[in-house]
């Protein structure tokens, strides 16, 4: 691993125009429990202003902590982390998911509604609201280590779940839906299961209680993918999985780590749903560092990258651990561009997440002004997803320039499309100097990613050439062919 890195340390940093760039905006630490309409609103626009500056390109926002809810919901109740009490609706009011995708699309970001799917309680809510499922139905949950959780060996519960995602999905224009790693809770020494019960009831035959429980996870996963896909085939699902989903000494394929494990811990086969294609994409939470003793970094990512890499994998990277952690050959420097290296290494690795986007914001170790300048310094459009969709939308039409009461304007017409999968939604824009080649994979020609048809020009006196390349995006942003236009600015 070392020669790997010191070969990597002389490489150029490269750039790529397809990425995804993400960052996890989490309320479940009540970060913005109680805070009035205007200062809640007020410090998302100063993140999301300055995630768009360093590059991001999705926002996965959490809306759903504990079977509540930061949108008007029929389903589940307001959540305290929004007001501060269950069930109580915000003053002003005002809907935070409506409000973050209307934020993040004005941006050209996507916007990933993150749900937990089974826990129902967490260790600090006393209160309950009358319609919150664990009081309209104790009996579907358990109790563990102070939490409550929806049983998911109770088919009720996988029904009750994705009703709560089709009605995210088909009431809002979101870009994805987002599950994090809680799947059957993280285990407490000599603390059991309760699911005694139901494993009598619904056992199905299955003798060993793990293989049950991993059934029950598989049958509520493969149920939502396909709920969600029926509803609006556009949007993604992904999932965010613990770092670890095997090791080697339980299992010939896993890792060479030693630490809690998807599959026998957390009754989560990740790799099941991957090979049956029933998640859109993976962000394996890696939140260690290179040369962590029982889970290093380096390892990981080239074990995900070997064995997930059927559908489009990302990264989850801890900010804070990352740049408190010396380079493995440079002890003065952190390790961001220790990490970056190994992912331009691995084929597989389509993306990053970043934990958490306050943690981004706040910028340790010079971590966002390095991806600001250096690492998404140029835009970058959404991986292509072709098991969704792969046909492109034709191209813009009617593309010129002219005069407007504001100055010079690039526009053009949307082009004809019918359904979901050829409609253009967002545009991108490149500019050429005039004896340039037109190249469209050069992410640094990129201008604008906009949902608009038109663009002001900057316009100076007239005395430079350029070539303005307009190509449209579908909702999955499978690109058209290009219109050109030669202008003068």
């Amino acid at each position: 691993m070392v020669m790997l890195l010191a070969a990597l340390a002389t490489a150029a940093t490269a750039q790529v125009k397809r990425e995804f760039r993400g960052a996890w905006i989490q309320t479940v630490n009540g970060q913005f429990q109680g805070m009035s309409t205007e200062a809640m609103q007020r410090t998302l626009t100063t993140q999301l202003d300055e995630l768009q500056g360093m590059g991001v390109n999705a926002i996965i926002f959490q809306v759903r902590p504990e079977c509540d809810a930061f949108y008007p919901s029929s389903i589940e109740p307001w959540s305290r982390f929004l007001t501060g009490q269950q069930g109580k609706a915000p003053q002003p009011y005002w809907d935070p998911l409506q409000w973050m995708i209307d934020q993040c699309h004005a941006r050209g970001m996507e916007l990933h509604a993150w749900i937990n799917p089974y826990r129902a309680k967490t260790k600090g809510t006393t209160s309950l609201s009358v319609n919150h499922v664990l009081i309209e139905h104790p009996e579907r949950c358990f109790d563990y280590d102070g939490l409550e959780i929806l049983n998911p060996g109770i088919p009720e519960n996988r029904e009750y779940i994705c009703q709560v995602g089709l009605d995210i999905v088909t009431r809002y224009d979101v870009d994805g839906i987002h599950m994090d790693d809680y799947f059957y809770p993280y285990p407490v020494a000599g603390l059991p299961i309760p699911d005694d019960v139901q494993y009598r009831q619904y056992n199905n035959g299955i003798q060993d209680r793990g293989d049950w429980r991993r059934h029950n996870v598989n049958l509520f996963i493969k149920q939502f993918y396909e709920t969600i896909h029926r509803a609006k085939p556009w949007v993604k699902v992904g999932i965010s999985p613990f770092g670890i989903y095997r090791n080697k000494k339980n299992s010939p394929i896993g890792s060479n780590t030693n630490g809690l494990q998807n599959y026998d811990d957390l009754y989560a086969d990740v790799l099941l749903w991957i090979n049956n294609g029933w998640l859109d994409y993976c962000v394996p939470q890696l939140y260690w560092e290179i040369g962590h003793k029982a889970a290093d970094y380096a390892t990981l990512i080239g074990w995900w990258n070997q064995h997930a890499s059927a559908r489009p994998l990302y990264i989850g990277e801890d900010i804070e651990r990352t740049v408190k952690a010396p380079h493995p050959l440079y002890p003065e420097s952190h390790q961001q561009s220790a990490k970056h290296d190994l992912h331009q290494q691995m084929k597989g690795v389509k993306g990053t997440v970043l934990w958490y986007a306050k943690a981004a914001v706040d910028n340790p170790g010079n971590y966002a002004t390095m991806l600001k300048q250096n690492y998404w310094r140029y835009p970058a459009l959404q991986p292509t997803m072709t098991f969704l969709d792969k046909k492109a939308p034709k191209k813009p039409k009617s593309l010129k320039a002219i005069w407007m009461p504001d100055g010079y304007v690039l526009c053009w017409t949307a082009p004809n499309g019918k359904d979901w999968d050829d409609m253009a939604t967002k545009y991108v824009v490149y500019r050429f100097a005039a004896k340039e080649k037109v190249n469209i994979n050069d992410p640094s020609h990129i201008v604008a990613i906009t949902s608009q048809t038109f663009l002001k020009l900057p316009y100076v006196d007239g005395g430079q050439k350029f070539t303005y390349v307009v190509t449209a995006l579908d909702r999955l942003q499978n690109e058209s062919k290009p219109a050109k236009k030669k202008v003068r600015l």
